[in-house]
């Protein structure tokens, strides 16, 4: 029998986020799939603007941003005449607030890849062709039985994770319910291509009374996603039968699909489990809520959920009050259930033929969603501003002592949590807790320009220890952003939500606080973008993008 920390049943996207944010913490963990082959198709390939700040944490923005786009331009075609031409969502700018507003477009093959290459760089791997069978639990873990090529295994786990899609067989074993409703009526036949005689350009709509076709590049490589009405012959080559509903919607002989990579038919799948959790075993992604795919909800919400539940089992591991393990339940339910609102609303769209049913707006984009009913969220203002306890913490640009630009976002990266403490005045209570705590919490005070004093470092000497937790909020935004005034504190959970406001606030309420959440001394990881770099407020990486 072998032992771990967590047990990981599914490699795709959320189980390989959970297993990151696992690793960086210094967990023992496996993660196991019973594909024989990792995942080769496009799938879910629209990244939402708060997933980016995920993968930005996670440390794979850069690799992200070189797989993909922003989406290319549609246009529907009679014949030779263009009649419609648009995109999902209009590119933006970024903000002080919000550094990745814009929907990214990657095969979800790629993000799956290079999730897994962060793993194996945090020292874990992914174990194919290896099925759960059976398992067990009782007051302190669990007990699985694994088969891998033909040979059987039992694994001891304190706790297990299933993440391993719609049909999950732990939510099965588990016995929890999956109520919903499959639509067999609405299906569509989703294929990633080769094609010749087209441009990468813009995609390509074609509506015809027999139902149409689209051919649209897909970011990132040198195919095409081609989209039509599933075939009424299952035994009708897919390649061939592409190819005829390709040349009979678009009028045209010189387009050619030339090999068809991977094919799905989609139906409108609309679940919720009624529990993500018992005992010790979890649901997560898939296994826990299924989606239509509009608005692209589905795996967006299943990285999520594993990016909510990783800091979670990490602390409970080290000693975290159960009420850690408690929260992930209500936060991840009901953002499931925010994300199904939106997918099925949009589905309608479609489906009554709404002129605006291909646009996107900020609704999809995950930045709203708020845990303020947790049981984590505590906000103490007599008066509440916009921003709230539960809500996500917004970034904002930021200057060092030594006079080096930074984020906020920047402070926030790695494992630990992090408090905002407005004016000097809580200088002291920074300094007590940074010796207590640390590195289990960054603390930083939060400073205007003009409360800097006149002996203060100059821009381009170093800084001492003191002014290395002193952040300048040079243009106001962090202020702004977070409604804080003079004596505001605010904690910031390792996912970047915060935990608590308090205003004004002292020493104790962080204290009392702090109990509720985390042992004494939570036991962490080194940052996932390696040791601390020079000069930069707690020890955290430059931005990455």
């Amino acid at each position: 029998m072998t032992d771990v920390d967590v047990l990981i049943v599914g490699a795709g996207p959320t189980g390989l986020t959970l297993a990151c944010e696992l690793a960086v913490r210094g967990v023992r963990l496996r993660v196991v799939d019973r594909a024989e082959e990792f995942f080769g198709g496009s799938r879910a390939d629209g990244i939402q603007p708060r997933t980016m700040e995920v993968f930005a944490d996670l440390g794979v923005l850069d690799q992200i941003l070189a797989g993909g786009d922003l989406g290319i331009v549609m246009r529907a075609y009679q014949g030779d005449k263009v009649v419609w031409e648009g995109q999902m969502s209009e590119p933006t700018e970024p903000t002080p607030s919000v550094p990745y507003p814009n929907i990214w477009f990657v095969p979800q093959f790629r993000t799956e890849e290079i999730l897994r290459e962060r793993l194996a760089a945090l020292g874990a791997h992914v174990e194919r062709s290896t099925v759960l069978t059976d398992f067990t639990q009782d007051a302190d873990g669990v007990t699985a039985t694994l088969v891998a090529n033909g040979t059987s295994e039992t694994v001891r786990a304190r706790y297990l994770v299933g993440a391993d899609g719609g049909r999950s067989t732990v939510r099965k074993r588990l016995g929890i319910e999956f109520p919903g409703e499959t639509d067999e009526n609405t299906t569509v036949l989703f294929a990633d291509a080769r094609v010749d005689g087209i441009s990468r350009d813009h995609g390509r709509m074609w509506q015809t009374a027999a139902g149409g076709a689209s051919v649209m590049p897909l970011a990132g490589t040198d195919l095409f996603v081609v989209v039509a009405r599933p075939p009424a012959d299952q035994d009708e080559p897919m390649r061939d039968y592409l190819q005829r509903q390709t040349t009979e919607s678009s009028g045209r002989s010189d387009i050619i699909v030339r090999e068809v990579t991977w094919h799905t038919t989609w139906r409108p799948n609309t679940r919720l489990a009624e529990r993500f959790r018992e005992g010790r075993v979890f649901l997560a992604g898939d296994a826990g809520h299924v989606h239509p795919p509009t608005g692209g909800q589905g795996m967006n919400t299943g990285i999520q959920d594993g990016y909510n539940l990783g800091w979670k089992l990490a602390a409970a591991l080290a000693g975290a009050p159960d009420l850690l393990l408690d929260s992930y339940e209500p936060e991840r339910m009901a953002a499931a259930r925010t994300a199904l609102d939106i997918a099925t609303t949009l589905l309608e769209k479609h489906r009554r033929g709404d002129e605006d049913a291909h646009v996107r707006g900020p609704e999809v984009h995950g930045l709203t969603l708020n845990y303020r009913h947790s049981p984590l969220s505590r906000d103490e203002r007599v008066q509440p501003t916009e921003l709230r306890a539960g809500d996500r913490s917004p970034d904002a640009p930021v200057t060092t002592t030594d006079g080096r630009p930074a984020h906020l976002f920047d402070l926030f990266h790695g494992p630990h949590w992090t408090l905002l403490a407005f004016d000097t005045a809580h200088a002291h209570t920074v300094a007590a807790l940074t010796d207590r705590l640390g590195p289990a919490l960054h603390a930083h005070v939060v400073v205007q320009p003009d409360a800097m004093q006149p002996d203060a470092v100059q821009p381009g000497q170093p800084a001492d220890s003191a002014d290395q937790h002193v952040v300048i909020d040079s243009n106001g935004h962090v202020r702004d952003g977070y409604g804080a005034t003079d004596g505001t504190l605010i904690l910031v959970r390792p996912d970047g939500y915060v935990g608590l406001v308090a205003d004004p606030g002292t020493i104790e309420r962080i204290e009392e606080y702090w109990a509720t959440v985390a042992p004494a001394r939570v036991a962490v990881g080194a940052s996932p973008a390696g040791p601390a770099e020079p000069g930069v407020p707690g020890g955290v990486p430059a931005r990455q993008a």
